[in-house]
């Protein structure tokens, strides 16, 4: 296998109203709104993309929110849990922190020597907290909502939950080059390179479970890392020539992105780290204005009196702070 990607570049879920979400992913979990722009797919809905400062890979989860949209349904055939990584003595400050929000926890375990935490997003989207014991060199964003000895560092990782797991874990070791780390009952842990926070997935084989449907509260889709463009042309040349369905190399203005699905139904994306988010506004005011790419610039009026309003707290942005 020649490409191997460098870990989870972002993950993509289905929200409800759009001003409850921001609320939730700024206020509650105190990450960063790095982009305020729409499905290029689906113009007629935002994208909200949340991670650290600068919305570096790695650091990402971003929403496309319908206010009225149907509930989807937790099953096989998706990533079902979204855990971002935290620091070792944390878990007990957020659970007190999340309960005092509203937010329903499970109780903390432990897998793998890491402790973990368990609640969903006001749509029901499962989230985890994961504290790895050798802990997470990112740096935090910094604002009021979370202090920074307890801040989010980034994804830890991503659950996919299949029926059978033999061709999911064919594809993300010989299409994303990652390596068997451990076993746990049902559980299957690959990571790529050394593994540890932002680079690591489950695959959970849950065969008497219903199939997933994708709609409010579930994963869209997982993005993983490559490099450049010309890295990304050239793997998904090789995915082709492994019979893989592979879609032509899209433009999201901030990266580039190709999607597949892997056998057990999950829709996988590889996405470039570069631009990046400042390409179109300073890195102090990112997520402050709606970003459109040029194609639908001439439909910005219609657009912004379409979509509803956010309000962002002013920590969002520290030249407004």
């Amino acid at each position: 296998m020649p490409f191997r990607t460098s870990g989870l570049h972002h993950v993509t879920a289905i929200g409800g109203d759009p001003q409850r979400n921001v609320d939730f992913y700024l206020r509650t979990l105190g990450l960063r709104l790095v982009k305020t722009t729409v499905n290029f797919d689906d113009p007629g809905t935002y994208h909200l993309y949340y991670g650290d400062e600068s919305g570096k890979p790695g650091t990402l989860l971003t929403f496309f929110p319908w206010r009225d949209a149907p509930s989807g349904r937790i099953g096989t055939g998706q990533a079902t849990t979204t855990a971002f990584s935290v620091p070792q003595n944390s878990i007990g400050w957020w659970k007190q922190h999340l309960e005092a929000s509203g937010v329903e926890t499970g109780r903390v375990g432990n897998r793998e020597g890491e402790d973990v935490l368990t609640f969903r997003d006001p749509d029901g989207l499962q989230l985890a907290l994961v504290a790895h014991p050798q802990g997470d060199p990112r740096d935090p964003w910094d604002n009021r909502f979370v202090p920074a000895e307890h801040a989010i560092r980034g994804l830890h990782s991503v659950t996919l939950s299949v029926s059978r797991e033999d061709a999911t874990a064919g594809m993300l070791t010989e299409g994303l080059g990652l390596g068997f780390a451990a076993e746990d009952g049902n559980r299957f842990r690959f990571v790529a390179g050394d593994g540890g926070p932002g680079a690591t997935v489950d695959v959970l084989v849950t065969p008497e479970a219903p199939s997933g449907l994708v709609a409010a509260g579930t994963v869209h889709h997982v993005a993983w890392r490559a490099p450049d463009e010309d890295t990304q042309a050239a793997w998904r040349e090789e995915l082709i020539s492994r019979g893989v369905g592979v879609t032509s190399i899209m433009d999201r203005q901030y990266f580039r992105s190709i999607y597949f699905r892997e056998p057990g139904g999950t829709l996988l994306e590889i996405a470039t780290d570069q631009p990046g988010f400042s390409i179109d506004e300073p890195l102090l005011e990112l997520g402050r204005a709606l970003k459109l790419p040029p194609w639908l610039e001439p439909d910005r009026q219609q657009l912004e009196a379409t979509l509803p309003k956010l309000r962002l707290p002013s920590e969002n942005n520290p030249v407004l702070a």
